[in-house]
């Protein structure tokens, strides 16, 4: 029996913690060189940071907000075989600020892949190397202020959320031209924000790899006693967002901000704000249990997922399940 695509996830995802310095740093221990770093100040109101070795280093992106590409000489400035350098700014390095950054290899065995290209206003298709069909991708156009476009299969082809706000989705025809992704395309329409006639685009394209990533949806069950959603592994990392209702913020957990349960250091990549407490959930052997009421994560709606994982449940090599912590 096959128990997992992916016996040693760390190869391809970890979670970063640091605390700045005012100056440049080099950050190791990330265990590969990645090519999509995502930085947050914990303790203070600073956005969201992006940087991918596609774009290429200095440019930078912000989730929580609409704002074209920004070249920060002073940002990201290296990505290292063991981690990534940056220089000296408050983004990265506000001196004796505490610091969460998350890491992915670019590789069609982990099912992550980045492509850029150039909008053309009309109906196309994009080629991809995952060799495998997406089930999520978040596309930002680079040259101009605009939304951030998500794609996640459990809300379809005809519909999309934004990254940036914490808008219910909406029906959205012309941003995927209302056609599912496939193994080696994705299909964009005449949106602005995906396709402008001659603006640049960057897209992260995501595929779901047994014991190692996955990209769902649940219903919260509005109850302490909270659902439980069923990975195939511990989680290292795991985002939700409510998609039925306008208001609630996009969450996101890790298990370093954490070392336990409860799991319950939020932050919001549609918002510049600092670090909250106040959504629970458990990060189990196998998935992940929801442990308090709130819109954001349990109330009685919808919500989709996506999930990046610590240990598969069980290690193909070994036959090993995993423990809970």
């Amino acid at each position: 029996m096959a128990y997992t695509d992916i016996d040693k996830p760390s190869d391809y995802f970890n979670t970063i913690l640091y605390t700045g310095n005012g100056s440049g740093q080099t950050i190791s221990g990330v265990g590969f060189q990645p090519d999509f770093n995502w930085t947050k100040c914990r303790t203070a109101t600073q956005s969201h940071v992006l940087t991918n070795s596609v774009s290429g280093v200095t440019k930078t992106l912000f989730t929580n907000a609409t704002q074209a590409e920004t070249t920060l000489t002073n940002g990201l400035t290296s990505f290292n075989s063991d981690g990534y350098a940056f220089g000296d700014s408050a983004l990265w390095t506000d001196n004796t600020k505490t610091f969460a950054s998350w890491n992915w290899k670019k590789t069609a065995d982990a099912g992550f892949d980045i492509v850029s290209y150039t909008g053309n206003g009309s109906n196309r298709t994009i080629s991809h190397n995952l060799g495998a069909v997406p089930k999520m991708m978040i596309v930002k156009e680079r040259d101009n202020a605009n939304d951030w476009k998500v794609y996640h299969h459990s809300i379809g082809n005809g519909k999309s959320l934004r990254l940036d706000t914490t808008a219910a989705e909406g029906d959205d025809s012309t941003a995927w031209n209302s056609t599912t992704p496939t193994s080696s395309v994705f299909s964009v329409g005449t949106s602005n924000a995906v396709n402008r006639n001659g603006g640049g685009i960057i897209a992260y394209l995501f595929a779901e790899k047994k014991g190692y990533s996955k990209f769902g949806s649940y219903t919260g069950n509005n109850n302490s006693n909270g659902t439980f959603i069923y990975l195939g592994f511990k989680p290292a990392f795991f985002i939700c967002k409510n998609y039925q209702d306008a208001g609630d913020n996009w969450i996101l957990h890790d298990n370093k901000r954490d070392t336990f349960n409860v799991t319950d250091n939020g932050l919001a990549p549609n918002s510049n704000t600092a670090e909250f407490t106040d959504v629970d959930m458990d990060f189990l052997s196998n998935g992940v249990k929801m442990r308090n009421v709130t819109g954001r994560a349990n109330s009685a709606k919808t919500f989709i997922y996506m999930a990046f994982a610590e240990n598969p449940f069980v290690t193909g090599s070994s036959g090993i399940p995993a423990t809970a912590r």
